[in-house]
């Protein structure tokens, strides 16, 4: 059977490697929001025409714009099931989304939720490393469990031995600042959107302490999946 989820979590909480685990449980498709808009403008299509002109001026893609992307890529992943991961970003896109789904016919069925403390969210971010064959492979300098290995004299990905590299904005405070102030904000931001779903109703939210070890984590999502 499909299942539809939504996963959510500050950059730093290892949701993505998480997301990939849960993806993999029910063979759903794992959907991230970036991959969506590289597909549409790669492809030449309509909406990734309009996209492009506003990512190239550094604005924010308007929602009237991102969400039928969104849409149109869930839809392709019906049968399957989906795990969308980096939208909603905002309360307002997590309302257009919610009744574009009903509009739609595509039920919702999981909030995932990472908790996990600002400080240490930005800790994490700043230790992590991303593999060239799959960002996806955790590799993070400071935790003995996913960390590097080492190779010829350098440190490559423990999965795969791919190259690993660091994003010059994990490196930057003031950056992540801003990914940070958009998250936890409770009032427009991405944390008003988990708040949306959770008061909405019609699907069950799982919320987790992203805190703990990787392994602990996982154990505690599966838990509560059905």
């Amino acid at each position: 059977m499909a299942v539809n989820i939504l996963a959510f979590g500050p950059n730093g909480s290892g949701k993505g490697t998480q997301g990939a685990i849960v993806k993999d449980k029910y063979g759903s498709a794992h959907i991230e929001s970036g991959a969506i808009f590289r597909e549409h403008i790669k492809g030449g299509t309509e909406l990734g025409k309009k996209a492009k002109e506003f990512i190239e001026r550094g604005d924010l893609v308007p929602d009237d714009i991102t969400i039928p992307m969104v849409l149109e890529t869930l839809a392709k992943s019906k049968e399957q099931g989906w795990l969308l991961d980096g939208f909603p970003r905002s309360k307002a896109q997590a309302e257009a989304l919610d009744a574009a789904l009903k509009e739609a016919g595509m039920k919702l069925d999981y909030v995932l939720e990472i908790k996990l403390d600002r400080q240490i969210a930005k800790e994490r971010i700043m230790g992590r490393r991303l593999c060239a064959n799959d960002n996806n492979h955790p590799n993070h300098i400071a935790f003995d469990a996913i960390k590097p290995v080492e190779k010829d004299g350098r440190l490559v990905c423990r999965v795969c031995g791919g190259e690993l590299s660091a994003r010059a904005d994990d490196q930057d405070e003031g950056a992540i600042g801003k990914r940070h102030d958009i998250y936890y904000d409770t009032v427009t931001g991405t944390m008003a959107a988990v708040n949306y779903f959770k008061a909405a109703g019609g699907c069950k939210v799982i919320s987790v302490d992203g805190s703990m070890g990787i392994k602990e984590v996982t154990a505690a999502i599966v838990k509560q999946l059905d």
